[in-house]
C-alpha cells in the first residue's frame, strides 16, 4: 500500500481542489454549445463543427460523448480524474529522471497538479479533452523512458509511444512544440552515464529519431493536407514588412508570459477570501480545505525516504555527497525546467497570441506547467535545509489548493445564475416564435459569453430541432454590434450567425432585448419605459436596444422544456412572480396582474431593483386599486431618483389606457384623477 501513497495523495489533493463542490457544478462557455450540438444536433453536426478546427481532436469527443451522458456531474468527475491522471504521470516521468527521489518527484507532481495559472478546471466538458490530450503527450515520454530502462521491449514502448506523441500532436496545437522538450528529457535521463561527447550527442538522437520523424510528419500534414486551421501563424508577413519591430515585440510577449505564468500565477494564491467574520471563513471552507492539504502532504513528505547514492562511512562524507548530488539534480531540474518554458509558448506567439489570467485566456497557461513545476521545484530543492524545503513546497500548495476552491465556488455560483436566467425566461415567455435573436447585457454573468448561451435558449425552446438551420440566437450588443450578427440597432436589418455546425438568420425586427443584473431578475425591456430607464447603463447599449423589443414573438403557449441539468426548478419567490405577471400584462390580464402582485407581497417577497414593481404598479391601476399603484411608484422612486423618467413614462401609459374605462365610471374617475394628480407631483412629470 505504501508504494501508491504519492498516487493516493494525488487524487486527496486533487479532490480538495478541483472536487468537493462537483454537485454544485456545471456547464461554462464551450462546454455548452459543443455538448448542445453533439447531444442535440448529433455526431453528424460535431464532426462538422470540428471539420475546419482540430478534426481528429473531434473524434474524440465522439467517443467520449458516446459514453458519458449530457449531465455536468459525470463530466466533472471525468475532468478531475485526467487532471490527476496527468499529475499520477508527471511525478512516474520525474521518478524515473532522479531516480531514488520520490519526495522530488511528487513535489514536482503536486505544483502541476494545483498550479494557479490555470483556473477553467470546471469547463469539464471541454477541458477533459485538453487533459486527455495532455495525458497522451506525458505518456509517450514515460514510455520513452522506459525504453531506457527496458531495451529488450524496445519495439513495443516505441511504437506505443509513438502512437500517444501522434496523437498529441495530430489532435491540438497547444503542446506541439514541447515535442522539442524530448531532447532535454533524453539528456537528463543520461547526465549519470561515463560517455563522451559524440557517444551521447549519438544517444540521445536513436532515441529521439522515431519522435522527431513523427514531429516532421505532423509538420508536413498541417502544412499541406490540413492546414485550415482556425489559428494561423501571424507573423510571416511582419517579418517580412517590419522585421526588427516584430522580433522587439516577440521578444516583450515572450518576456511577458513568462513573467505572467512564473510570477503573477503564484502571486494569486496571496489573494485570500474576505475574512471580515468567522462565519465567512467557515462558509468559504477556504482554511479547512488548505489545513487539510498542509496536514496531508506534509505527512506524506516526512515519509518518504529519499535513497542516498553516496553510501559513506563518515557522516560529514555523507552530508558533503549528498549535498552535491542535491545540488546537481536541481540544477539539472532548473534548466530543463527553463527549456520547456522557453518552448511552451510558441503555439501563441506564432499567432500573436497574449496568455492571460484571465478567463477564458487562463487557458494559454496550460503547456507551461510542467516548465513551471520543474523549475519551481528545482530552486526549492537547493535550499539546504529540509524542513524548510518541505514548509515551503507545502504552503505552496495548500494555498493553491485554497485558491482553486474559492474559484470553484465562483463556478458554482455563476452556473446557478445561469440556471435562474433561463428558467425565468422560460416562466415569462412559455413559448417563443423561431427566427427571434435575444439581445442581452453583458456583465451578468462570468464565465459564458454570448455564444455560449444560444445554445440553451435552443435547448430550451427548440428541442427536437435537427438540422443546419438555428431557430435561435442570444447577442451581447457591446460584443456583436457593427457585425452581420447585429448590424445596428434599429429595426428591419438582416441578422447572421454562423455557428459552424449550423447557421441562424434573423431579422432586428424580430427581437427580444433582455436586462439580467442578479440579483435583480430577467426582465424583457418595454419600449416605452425602458428607453429612458438610466438605471440600465448606457454603455450595456440595452437602452438602446429596448426599442427593438416585440412581444408579439412571445405566446401565451407552454412550449418551452427545461434540459435535464436545469433541474430542479428553482424555488418560486419574487422573480416568479414578476416573469408570470408580466407575461399576463402582455396579454391585459390585468386581475391576474394584481392576483399575483398580492401573493408576493403577502410572502413578504420584495423586489432587488425598484423597476420590478413596475408591472404592478400597472396592474393595480388598470384593476382600479389607484391608491396601492401610488404606493409601490413613491417606493420605487424613494429607493431611486433615476426612476422618475421611467416611472413618468409608465403612468402616462396608464393614463392613456385607462382613459376610457374611467369615464363610465365617476367615482372611478375620480380616484384615477387624484392618483394621477399625486403622480405628477412626485415625480414632477409632465403630463
Amino acid at each position: 500500500m505504501k508504494r501508491y501513497f504519492p498516487q493516493i495523495t494525488l487524487l486527496l489533493v486533487a479532490i480538495l481542489a478541483y472536487g468537493l463542490l462537483i454537485p454544485r457544478l456545471g456547464f461554462y462557455w464551450d462546454d455548452l454549445p459543443i455538448s448542445w450540438i453533439r447531444y442535440q444536433l448529433g455526431a453528424e453536426a460535431l464532426t462538422r463543427y470540428f471539420s475546419t478546427n482540430r478534426p481528429v481532436w473531434g473524434l474524440l469527443y465522439q467517443v467520449t460523448t458516446s459514453v458519458i451522458p449530457d449531465e455536468p456531474i459525470y463530466w466533472q468527475i471525468f475532468a478531475l480524474i485526467w487532471r490527476w491522471l496527468g499529475a499520477v504521470i508527471v511525478f512516474a516521468i520525474v521518478e524515473k529522471l532522479w531516480k531514488g527521489k520520490p519526495r522530488l518527484a511528487l513535489g514536482v507532481a503536486l505544483l502541476f497538479l494545483v498550479y494557479p495559472g490555470f483556473a477553467q478546471q470546471w469547463s469539464a466538458f471541454l477541458y477533459s479533452h485538453f487533459f486527455i490530450v495532455l495525458f497522451f503527450f506525458l505518456l509517450s515520454y514515460l514510455l520513452m523512458l522506459r525504453v531506457m530502462q527496458e531495451p529488450n521491449r524496445y519495439w513495443k514502448l516505441t511504437a506505443l509511444g509513438l502512437l500517444f506523441s501522434a496523437l498529441n500532436l495530430w489532435m491540438m496545437e497547444y503542446f506541439y512544440v514541447l515535442e522539442l522538450m524530448r531532447v532535454g528529457v533524453i539528456l537528463t535521463a543520461l547526465r549519470g552515464e561515463a560517455m563522451s561527447l559524440r557517444e551521447r550527442a549519438m544517444r540521445t538522437f536513436k532515441l529521439w529519431l522515431p519522435y522527431l520523424i513523427v514531429f516532421i510528419l505532423a509538420i508536413l500534414s498541417r502544412l499541406f493536407i490540413f492546414n485550415n486551421q482556425v489559428y494561423g501563424i501571424g507573423l510571416g508577413d511582419s517579418l517580412k514588412s517590419a522585421p526588427l519591430e516584430t522580433i522587439i515585440n516577440l521578444a516583450r510577449n515572450i518576456r511577458f508570459t513568462l513573467t505572467l505564468v512564473l510570477r503573477d500565477a503564484w502571486m494569486q494564491v496571496t489573494q485570500l477570501p474576505n475574512i471580515a467574520s468567522a462565519e465567512s471563513i467557515l462558509n468559504s471552507y477556504y482554511v479547512v480545505v488548505a489545513l487539510a492539504v498542509l496536514v496531508l502532504v506534509a505527512g506524506l513528505l516526512l515519509t518518504l525516504r529519499e535513497e542516498n547514492p553516496q553510501q559513506q562511512d563518515s557522516r560529514a562524507q555523507r552530508r558533503y555527497f549528498a549535498s552535491l548530488s542535491m545540488t546537481s539534480d536541481s540544477l539539472w531540474m532548473i534548466g530543463l525546467g527553463i527549456f520547456t518554458l522557453l518552448l511552451s509558448g510558441w503555439p501563441f506567439w506564432l499567432v500573436g497570441f497574449v496568455p492571460s489570467l484571465a478567463w477564458p485566456a487562463s487557458r494559454f497557461t496550460l503547456p507551461f506547467m510542467f516548465g513551471v513545476s520543474l523549475l519551481f521545484a528545482g530552486i526549492i530543492n537547493l535550499i539546504p535545509w529540509e524542513r524548510i524545503r518541505i514548509a515551503l513546497l507545502v504552503s505552496l500548495v495548500a494555498f493553491a489548493v485554497g485558491k482553486q476552491f474559492l474559484t470553484a465556488n465562483e463556478y458554482a455560483q455563476d452556473w446557478q445564475t445561469q440556471k435562474d436566467l433561463f428558467w425565468q425566461l422560460a416562466w415569462r415567455a412559455p413559448s417563443i416564435a423561431p427566427d427571434t435573436a435575444i439581445i442581452m447585457n453583458e456583465g451578468a454573468l462570468e464565465y459564458y459569453a454570448d455564444n455560449s448561451l444560444s445554445p440553451v435558449v435552443n435547448w430550451v425552446y427548440a428541442p427536437e430541432k435537427r438540422g443546419e438551420d438555428i431557430d435561435y440566437v442570444l447577442l451581447y450588443p457591446t460584443t456583436r454590434l457593427r457585425s452581420d450578427a447585429l448590424p445596428k440597432l434599429e429595426p428591419d436589418l438582416p441578422i447572421f450567425t454562423e455557428y459552424l455546425a449550423g447557421q441562424f438568420h434573423g431579422n432586428t425586427s424580430q427581437v427580444l432585448a433582455i436586462y439580467f443584473m442578479p440579483p435583480g431578475c430577467m426582465r424583457i425591456l418595454d419600449p416605452d419605459v425602458d428607453r429612458v430607464n438610466r438605471s440600465i447603463p448606457e454603455q450595456s447599449l440595452m437602452r438602446f436596444a429596448s426599442r427593438l423589443t416585440n412581444y408579439e414573438l412571445i405566446s401565451s403557449e407552454s412550449t418551452a422544456q427545461m434540459p435535464k441539468p436545469y433541474f430542479p426548478e428553482p424555488a418560486h419567490g419574487w422573480c416568479y412572480y414578476l416573469q408570470k405577471a408580466d407575461l399576463a400584462r402582455q396579454f391585459k390580464q390585468w386581475d391576474e396582474v394584481a392576483s399575483l402582485g398580492d401573493a408576493a407581497f403577502a410572502e413578504g417577497l420584495r423586489p432587488a431593483d425598484p423597476s420590478e414593481r413596475f408591472v404592478f404598479i400597472e396592474g393595480y391601476a388598470h384593476v382600479g386599486d389607484w391608491s396601492r399603484a401610488v404606493e409601490l411608484s413613491a417606493e420605487s422612486f424613494s429607493e431611486s431618483e433615476l426612476m422618475s423618467a421611467p416611472l413618468c413614462r409608465l403612468w402616462e401609459r396608464v393614463e392613456a389606457e385607462t382613459a376610457e374605462n374611467a369615464e363610465r365610471d365617476a367615482l372611478s374617475e375620480s380616484k384615477r384623477i387624484e392618483a394621477l394628480a399625486e403622480i405628477w407631483s412626485l415625480l414632477t412629470c409632465n403630463p
